[in-house]
């Protein structure tokens, strides 16, 4: 669908006669990011997926600032009413959970419940936000002299080395996460870095405490990072619940597929 500076490449699968799950990919994932989950929600569920700008098929047809997570979440609610959604549950993962944040926040009429994993509200400092935007043109960098695949999958070697992601590398289905991966356009991703990345992203933290929309966030046990994150966010949100699950890093979804189910058919439910 082209939707003013966008080009948006989604999926809109159901029959329309049960909940609607919108879901937003992690960098450097693509519209089949949740292909897993979804096999597994799909009877209780409808779902939508999308590639993100900077990702998959999706094109921004306006200037780099349209790569920006304020602009992207416009850009999103205009699809949704597109669409003709009016309201609907969200699930993001790492940068998609930053983004779903950001919705759930600007535009709480527009979700039921939201699930965040592996996210973040941002960076709560100036200097935090500058030194990691630092890091973030640093890798940007390194993706735009990404000429061939195999510096892509050196590249993808690399990010996968990070201690949140646990031990991701030993999954057996990690080499076709790695060929989804693949699939990116280097270039479109160093933009993606450079404009929605979590230094150049608005902070979410003072926005939190605001937030009246039930909130779970799954964290994985091997993501000690982001654990100690989503334990201060529920110190701060009284509407959000934190789950720790086992046998996972970052990457929950694809490293323990039935856990973040079972954990979303809960809470997704009207009992709960």
């Amino acid at each position: 669908m082209i939707l003013k500076k966008y080009h948006f490449h989604y999926s809109l699968i159901g029959k329309f006669n049960k909940p609607l799950i919108l879901f937003l990919h992690g960098f450097m994932g693509n519209i089949d990011e949740f292909d897993e989950p979804i096999k597994l929600l799909s009877d209780d569920f409808d779902y939508l997926t999308i590639d993100l700008p900077g990702h998959g098929k999706t094109q921004v047809l306006g200037e780099e600032d349209y790569y920006t997570m304020a602009n992207t979440a416009d850009a999103l609610i205009n699809l949704l009413d597109e669409l003709k959604i009016a309201k609907c549950f969200l699930v993001g993962y790492s940068m998609g959970g930053r983004l779903a944040l950001y919705l759930a926040l600007h535009f709480s009429e527009r979700f039921y419940k939201v699930v965040l994993e592996s996210a973040s509200p941002g960076l709560p400092t100036e200097a935090e936000q500058l030194e990691r935007i630092k890091l973030d043109q640093q890798i940007a960098k390194k993706l735009t002299i990404s000429l061939e695949k195999s510096d892509l999958a050196a590249f993808l070697s690399h990010w996968y080395n990070q201690p949140i992601f646990g031990y991701i590398k030993n999954h057996p289905e990690y080499d076709r996460m790695v060929k989804s991966r693949l699939q990116n356009n280097p270039q479109e991703l160093a933009k993606s870095l450079r404009f929605m990345g979590t230094g150049c992203q608005p902070s979410l933290w003072e926005k939190l405490q605001f937030n009246t929309i039930p909130m779970l966030l799954l964290v994985g046990e091997c993501d000690q990072k982001f654990l100690s994150i989503n334990t201060e966010m529920t110190k701060i949100c009284e509407f959000a619940q934190i789950k720790i699950i086992s046998n996972a890093g970052h990457n929950i979804h694809f490293e323990n597929t039935l856990a973040f189910v079972e954990n979303i058919k809960i809470f997704l439910s009207p009992a709960s």
